[in-house]
């Protein structure tokens, strides 16, 4: 097992990208392994770490077509319903609560 080359914060050479980076440019990493690290320093905790993937190596970005936007939307739909009160909250519901706010605030009886 070969060891992942490792840069520095806004040292790494040109070719290598973030998956931010990727998208941003309208590519994705396509099934690539990721080809090294990026580390920023840190006080007093470990580095935060990116990984880098080649650029030409990525692949464009699948074309979103009606059948997966309209699974897209169903998905966020559900996220939007209380499973309480069974209402569209108008917003997605955070996981910690686990429902809307108003039931959330409302006193359990």
């Amino acid at each position: 097992m070969s060891a992942l080359p490792v840069y520095r914060w806004r040292l790494a050479p040109d070719g290598y990208a973030t998956y931010r980076q990727l998208r941003a440019l309208g590519l994705r990493p396509g099934g690539q392994d990721v080809a090294a690290e990026l580390q920023r320093p840190r006080r007093r905790r470990g580095p935060l770490v990116a990984y880098l993937y080649r650029i030409d190596r990525a692949k464009p970005v699948r074309p979103m077509t009606p059948a997966r936007r309209a699974a897209l939307e169903r998905a966020n739909t559900a996220q939007r319903i209380c499973p309480n009160c069974r209402r569209d909250a108008g917003y997605r519901i955070p996981r910690s609560l686990g429902m809307c706010t108003p039931c959330a605030d409302s006193p359990t009886t």
